[in-house]
């Protein structure tokens, strides 16, 4: 306040010393015009002098009373206000002395020991001061005498001071009671909806393979475990389809049914077991939406994920995260192939009414990707279209068969790098991404941008991350390889196509490396292709000859085997040596040969190329090797899956891979 007086004070004094000049200015005027004006003048200067000055003595006066009365008013209004505050108050020093309680704090609080409460905040208070004399706003939260308040923190400014200048701050901290509002946004998050889908996976099979007296109590029993389960959360079930439910509960019983691990998923597999057909469920439960429609939306995409997976499994979209449950079986082969039949003649469609076609595997491209890739651009060819594989082999993942491939008249051209795939690609053009759904592990990323003409070829068990924006999709999870879902696409091509034997050997050996030479994931599907090829004169051992390993890399492969370590009794890791370009080669094939020791039922074997660390994890299906990789961002089947970390070392990696697998042992028990 007293600034404001001396600007005032200030201001004033420099008017009338502005007036006095003018008015002494115009009395020399008029006396140098007659001298007889001189003493008249400086009487008359010397006048309004002494008046303006005890003018200007009494407005100050006048002011400052005025300002003493403003300001007193201020401060008991102030001071009245802060006694009576419908809020808790307390001032305090930064050495814990309360200096000033409010009226509320005094009711609120009575009996209670606040020093419990106050002191770690003065603690953390007084760390800020010694380290940067600066305060930022603190808020914390504490439940006193069973009620919920947030307490905000102002720090001020006091004329106290001691060695370390900590007693110059006084702290004001407002309590502000939350428990009403806590309570009712309880009340909201327990009566939040939530809307699950359940379908039965394998309903098609029922219908063909149950008796007739059966079918009727087949069905009607897994309904039964479907409603008792249900009923449990109190809100209801109802039947959209022959094989389909909707689920409307309250969100208070959706962690019940989390803990639980959806028991549903067990208990319907056990109703199919006097007609040898195994039933599996597959759940998908949403609380995200602003609705009960936009809630419904998701628990729809929710079930084309758990569908992408194999079935078998319960996801729940909740707060921005996914979770997954189940997940036990294996996949069951679908033997209808109108599927098969369909997306070949859409595929054909989309090819015709493009501009040009490229074809695009995952990163470290193996034979199954680019015997997939190889025919597609085949079919591409049959109707007429320009075609290019997009890819830059790395390593030996492809064996033999890359310099086969390189000596190729027709494939020197046709097989693109990055740089020649943005040369060709435009909106017009139709990208195939085969043997991934994945979009930050298909071969060029940045080619998903240039075109929304996408179709995705995949038989991976589908991960969150997968490419959403396609026009086309074959995911089959049933099947062995995309080379298999490839070939019945060619199968079914609606004009005769005539694969050169490169071609048919390059998808041949896609079936056979994915399979373990026919011996893993296979079903009659898979024969059947592998049989269907055999008719453009594929050569089984020249294709056998690509894959053979090299001494050297036998013995590297038997000291990974050698320097193994058991995590559980039937669980084995192991660690390679050796950094290059083939070390996840090696990575997996160590793998594989794990398996074939006694009382190995899955396997891990890691190893760095390219300052990330590879995981190859295998198993015979006792122990789903995709959920514990998928935990490290990997995924793939229950037999076989993999992952790849980034920033971290080969210890590291192994710590996190231990604890995924106990996590998952848990989590299984």
């Amino acid at each position: 306040m007293p600034n404001s007086n001396n600007n005032f004070s200030e201001g004033l004094l420099s008017k009338v010393i502005v007036h006095l000049v003018i008015i002494a200015t115009l009395l020399v005027i008029i006396c140098f015009y007659d001298t007889r004006w001189i003493i008249p003048s400086i009487i008359i200067f010397l006048i309004i002098v002494i008046y303006s000055a005890i003018d200007k003595s009494k407005k100050r006066i006048e002011l400052v009373n005025h300002i003493q009365e403003l300001t007193t008013d201020v401060n008991s209004a102030t001071k009245n206000n802060l006694i009576n505050s419908p809020i808790p108050l307390v001032l305090m020093e930064t050495d814990g002395t309360i200096v000033w309680k409010s009226r509320k704090f005094v009711e609120e609080f009575s009996g209670t020991d606040m020093n419990t409460y106050l002191n770690p905040i003065v603690k953390e208070i007084k760390l800020d001061l010694e380290k940067k004399d600066k305060v930022k706003e603190i808020i914390k939260q504490f439940n006193i005498n069973g009620k919920s308040y947030k307490i905000y923190c102002g720090v001020g400014k006091s004329k106290k001071k001691d060695k370390r200048k900590l007693k110059e701050y006084m702290l004001t901290l407002y309590f502000v009671d939350e428990t009403k509002y806590n309570e009712l946004f309880d009340i909201y998050n327990k009566e939040k909806t939530c809307i699950g889908i359940i379908n039965i996976d394998n309903y098609d099979e029922i219908l063909q393979r149950a008796l007739p007296e059966e079918k009727i109590t087949l069905l009607s029993r897994i309904e039964k475990e479907i409603i008792s389960w249900a009923s449990k959360t109190e809100g209801f079930v109802s039947k959209t389809e022959s094989n389909s439910f909707i689920f409307v509960f309250n969100q208070e019983y959706l962690n019940m049914l989390e803990k639980e691990k959806f028991e549903v998923l067990e208990k319907v597999k056990d109703v199919g077991l006097d007609t040898r057909i195994q039933v599996t469920l597959s759940i998908s439960i949403s609380n995200e939406g602003k609705n009960n429609y936009e809630r419904y939306k998701n628990a729809i995409a929710g079930m084309d994920i758990v569908l992408g997976r194999g079935g078998d499994q319960a996801i729940v979209r909740k707060n921005g995260k996914i979770k997954f449950y189940g997940g036990k079986t294996l996949e069951v082969e679908k033997r209808t192939k109108v599927k098969a039949r369909t997306i070949s003649h859409t595929l054909s469609d989309l090819i015709l009414n493009a501009k040009n076609v490229i074809i695009m595997g995952h990163k470290n491209i193996d034979i199954d990707a680019l015997g997939s890739s190889m025919g597609l651009y085949r079919f591409s060819k049959s109707l007429g279209k320009e075609a290019f594989i997009a890819t830059e082999p790395k390593g030996n993942s492809l064996g033999k068969f890359w310099k086969i491939v390189q000596e190729d008249d027709e494939y020197k051209e046709v097989i693109i790098d990055l740089e020649g795939a943005l040369r060709n690609i435009s909106s017009e053009t139709l990208l195939i991404v085969v043997d991934t759904h994945k979009t930050n592990y298909v071969e060029f990323p940045d080619l998903l941008n240039y075109t929304e003409n996408i179709v995705v070829i995949d038989h991976h068990r589908k991960s969150p991350d997968f490419i959403d924006n396609t026009v086309l999709t074959f995911h089959e999870v049933y099947a062995s390889s995309a080379a298999e879902l490839v070939t019945e696409i060619i199968q079914y091509a609606q004009e005769d196509l005539d694969l050169r034997i490169i071609e048919a050997e390059s998808l041949y050996g896609g079936i056979m490396v994915d399979t373990k030479n026919f011996s893993f994931k296979t079903g009659v599907r898979t024969f059947e292709a592998a049989a269907f090829l055999r008719k453009f004169g594929v050569d089984i051992i020249k294709v056998k000859k690509w894959f053979q390993a090299d001494l050297e890399s036998y013995n590297e492969i038997a000291e990974i085997v050698k320097r193994a370590e058991f995590v559980t009794d039937t669980i084995a890791i192991s660690v390679c040596d050796k950094q290059d370009e083939n070390t996840n080669i090696l990575c997996a094939k160590a793998a594989d040969e794990l398996l074939t020791i006694c009382n190995i039922t899955a396997s891990f074997v890691m190893g760095i190329m390219e300052d990330k660390v590879f995981i190859s994890g295998r198993s015979i299906g006792d122990i789903n090797v995709q959920i514990i990789l998928e935990k490290l961002g990997g995924g793939g089947h229950i037999t076989l899956a993999g992952a790849q970390l980034e920033g971290v070392s080969i210890e590291e990696a192994r710590n996190e891979l231990i604890s995924k697998i106990k996590e998952y042992l848990t989590e299984t028990e």
